[in-house]
């Protein structure tokens, strides 16, 4: 990292955010330690376990703090993703994407490593064939059933024929083990406010203690009731019946979760650093250097804030400008700016913070965090993309 010529951990050089090439992914780490206790106390609290999401950062070192006083499993998105964590010491994982037949032998090879593997279904064709290839690597695997609370993207009907046909099917293969029901209330993105949010918590967490009822009453043990989605655990009354949370975004929070109410957005941890490359007065615009594969093309809670745009514009410090990236190309994003005396500010080379829409989106768009402490950028974290 170009500039400065302190030295701070281990060697890295303490960088001022003006000597920084742009575009650049910049984590506030104060921010990240606040958000990960306030959430892990909160599961604790709620008398459940925390297994956090690992694909929002993709980063052993963002994952390690996370796990640190929890049970030490996480959840995954990717089997590239869990192959570079079991790598790290990470030993208890769920694939939290419904398995299909071209990953059976890389989830039964990271089983053989001595990884606790758990996968999910909601397909009653999937556990024979995936049994079978289990038992040739001599492994067993923990499946879960995904179960449909709401958000209607994967999962089977809670009150359908099929969740109790997917658990018998498991339960009748010699190598996996039925390891409970899993679900994802994604329909919580779609509503504003606290009592909405935890509407939608309570009808998680209601349709999955119903369904584990529904086995129970034929005899069917159900080992671990699973949920997950930040603005749902931000704000659900109590998790009775519920053994584990599976969330990741509340690690960095972002401008969607803010306008949702999730969080503030003083708690958001993730701006990416960017610089005025064109000004255009006769038009009332900057143009900047960070566009769609900086910022990703999410246009975040437009529903609630139609105005959303692809992130909010900072200052350098910080500050809001209330300004927000309104349009992208590949490597352009364009700040409509009405008034001339704040468009006075914003030269060519000047710097600027959009803060993402999306924190998983525009992490994944980068190779690693820099990681800053007030204006100092005092650590860089990689980020392990690819699936």
């Amino acid at each position: 990292m170009p500039g400065g010529d302190r030295l701070h951990r281990g060697g890295a050089r303490l960088t001022a955010f003006a000597a920084l090439p742009t575009p650049a992914l910049l984590l506030d780490e104060p921010r990240l330690t606040r958000n990960i206790a306030r959430i892990g106390d909160r599961v604790k609290s709620l008398g459940a376990r925390l297994r956090p999401h690992i694909k929002t950062h993709k980063c052993i070192e963002v994952g390690r703090r996370q796990i640190a006083g929890q049970f030490g499993g996480i959840t995954v998105s990717t089997l590239a993703e869990a192959s570079v964590f079991a790598a790290a010491g990470f030993g208890d994982i769920t694939y939290a994407v419904p398995i299909e037949p071209g990953k059976f032998a890389a989830v039964v090879a990271l089983a053989a490593s001595g990884v606790r593997m758990a996968v999910i279904t909601d397909d009653v064709s999937i556990p024979e064939p995936l049994s079978a290839a289990a038992a040739r690597a001599r492994v067993a695997l923990d499946v879960f059933v995904k179960v449909d609370c709401g958000y209607h993207r994967c999962g089977v009907d809670p009150e359908g024929p099929a969740l109790l046909e997917t658990v018998q099917r498991i339960g009748a293969q010699g190598s996996l083990r039925f390891a409970g029901l899993l679900t994802h209330a994604g329909h919580s993105y779609h509503v504003r406010g606290a009592e909405a949010l935890r509407a939608v918590a309570i009808q998680e967490r209601e349709v999955m203690r119903a369904a584990a009822a529904r086995l129970a009453a034929l005899g069917i043990s159900v080992p671990i009731v699973s949920v997950g989605s930040t603005p749902s655990i931000t704000q659900v009354d109590h998790l009775d019946g519920v053994h584990e949370v599976r969330v990741g975004n509340y690690a960095f929070f972002d401008a969607t979760q803010a306008t949702l109410g999730s969080c503030t957005f003083d708690d958001c941890v993730l701006t990416v650093l960017a610089s005025v490359v064109h000004r255009d007065r006769a038009r009332g615009r900057v143009i900047i250097d960070a566009g769609a594969i900086a910022l990703s093309k999410d246009r975040g809670a437009v529903e609630q804030d139609p105005a959303a745009g692809y992130g909010r514009v900072l200052d350098i410090d910080g500050a809001d400008l209330g300004l927000r990236v309104s349009s992208v190309s590949q490597e352009h994003g364009i700040v409509s700016v009405a008034d001339s005396a704040l468009l006075d500010r914003l030269p060519v080379g000047a710097r600027v913070r959009v803060l993402v829409n999306h924190s998983c989106l525009t992490a994944a768009q980068f190779d690693a965090f820099l990681v800053h402490q007030g204006h100092q950028v005092v650590d860089r974290w990689a980020i392990h993309r690819g699936w």
